[in-house]
């Protein structure tokens, strides 16, 4: 390599709207954390068992525009915020543990009360999935954690903020689009046999232990 093409190469790296090798770091860190099983995920699966595909789907929809939210409040520095006032993070954190418990109590209770009832399930569909999805994950811990300390070091400070931004959350969103709807769909493929009493009953069990899973795993990052 000559002098003159060392030049041109920096030029041409520092041209780019974000530093390569930063990018693909990010990426690696991103699917590991994508695919750990977490808050959004369980209640991905926990919403196919319950209500369907196309309302898992739904919920999937709802928790990516939820990321889209702390993407923009990134962009706005609320990370920052969150950092110089903790007691706000504590807050949200509580609100969303408490949240994700009482939808698992409810699924708990649900199963009880309609154990004995005909061999006949009605799939709910509609926005109450998008809007438990947006608010699960906007109260998600794991999301907090991921815009105030992971995301962070993966910003070059050197280059403009936004297109960098555009570009995270064009990997976060694509990747997290992925995971939760495996996720999800791993559970609505189950609801065939949710025509059968006894089957829907445990699974209600089933979904109520996954959704107070979750509310343990929001809790212990508090």
């Amino acid at each position: 390599m000559t002098a003159h093409s060392r030049p041109a190469t920096s030029r041409r790296m520092s041209a780019l709207p974000v530093d390569p090798h930063l990018y693909s770091t990010f990426l690696g860190v991103m699917a590991v954390m994508a695919i750990t099983p977490g808050p959004a995920n369980l209640f991905a699966v926990a919403t196919g068992v319950e209500k369907g595909r196309a309302s898992a789907l739904v919920g999937v929809v709802g928790m990516n525009a939820a990321t889209l939210v702390w993407f923009g409040a990134a962009a706005l520095g609320l990370g920052a915020l969150v950092k110089a006032f903790p007691a706000a993070f504590k807050v949200i954190a509580v609100l969303g543990a408490l949240y994700v418990a009482w939808l698992g109590i409810k699924a708990l209770r649900g199963a009880f009360a309609t154990a004995a009832q005909p061999d006949h399930v009605v799939v709910k569909k509609g926005r109450s999935a998008l809007i438990d999805g947006f608010a699960v994950q906007i109260a998600n811990p794991k999301a907090i954690l991921f815009f105030t300390a992971v995301l962070p070091p993966f910003v070059d400070v050197n280059r403009p903020v936004a297109p960098q931004l555009a570009l995270f959350a064009v990997a976060v969103i694509g990747m997290d689009m992925m995971s939760m709807s495996a996720y999800a769909l791993s559970g609505a493929a189950l609801s065939r046999r949710m025509q059968q009493p006894r089957f829907k009953r445990g699974f209600g069990i089933f979904v109520g232990a996954l959704l107070l899973t979750a509310s343990v795993l929001i809790a212990l990052r508090i």
